[in-house]
């Protein structure tokens, strides 16, 4: 049997005075690792080619990066928002609608629960800190692999499963988070200040899970 093949969202960076596209290396070293062939999708390709950039994979990675753009899900524009990216949020709304419309699994991390919660018709905080203060720092600056919090995970979850874990410490760097849930997802973990840290499909639905930490940071564990 073949290796699936794995979809990575990618960006778009200015670096060294180019325009440049790809991912953290992370997401890859992780899909490798777990025995999958990575397949960068650049949202340079645009929301009309997302159906044939899909075309022969087996799943789809929702990566972590921009806020997505408030106007998504109905709310204006927070000063305390950091700046969007259009092309962006449009290019993985059209490959999260592909990968539900032929029934792939999917993982979104990070940026990737927050797109989903939109797309399926859910809220996001623009700002934790200024709109949900708590005692927990979301951001706190740590090195990207630095376990921050607790996170509790619902017993017989997907996400419970798939760590062998109802409860875990996390690595921990965004701002924003699920508000109102989607109509469609499952909460199925949460951090000791009740910020929604997993959400995942029904459990007789097409394999989806999404988690607000970045567990590619460990994949040397």
């Amino acid at each position: 049997m073949s290796a699936p093949r794995i979809g990575v969202s990618g960006v778009v960076r200015q670096w060294d005075g180019n325009e440049r596209t790809g991912v953290n290396a992370a997401y890859v070293r992780s899909v490798l690792a777990a025995g999958g062939v990575p397949v960068i999708l650049s949202p340079v390709l645009g929301p009309s080619f997302a159906a044939r950039a899909m075309d022969g994979l087996d799943g789809l990675l929702l990566t972590g990066g921009e806020d997505i753009h408030p106007a998504l899900y109905g709310a204006e524009l927070s000063p305390r928002c950091y700046p969007p990216s259009r092309e962006r949020d449009l290019f993985e709304l059209a490959l999260f609608a592909v990968a539900r419309q032929r029934e792939l699994p999917i993982l979104g991390i990070c940026r990737g629960i927050q797109l989903v919660n939109v797309a399926m018709g859910g809220t996001l905080y623009q700002d934790l800190p200024t709109e949900r203060p708590s005692d927990i720092a979301h951001d706190p600056g740590s090195a990207r692999d630095a376990r921050t919090h607790a996170v509790r995970l619902a017993a017989g979850s997907r996400a419970a499963q798939a760590l062998g874990a109802t409860e875990l410490r996390v690595n921990s760097f965004h701002h924003q988070a699920v508000d109102r849930l989607a109509p469609g997802l499952v909460a199925t973990g949460w951090s000791e200040d009740g910020v929604i840290e997993a959400a995942e499909g029904p459990a007789e639905a097409t394999w989806l899970l999404t988690v607000q930490w970045h567990p590619e940071e460990m994949h040397a564990e």
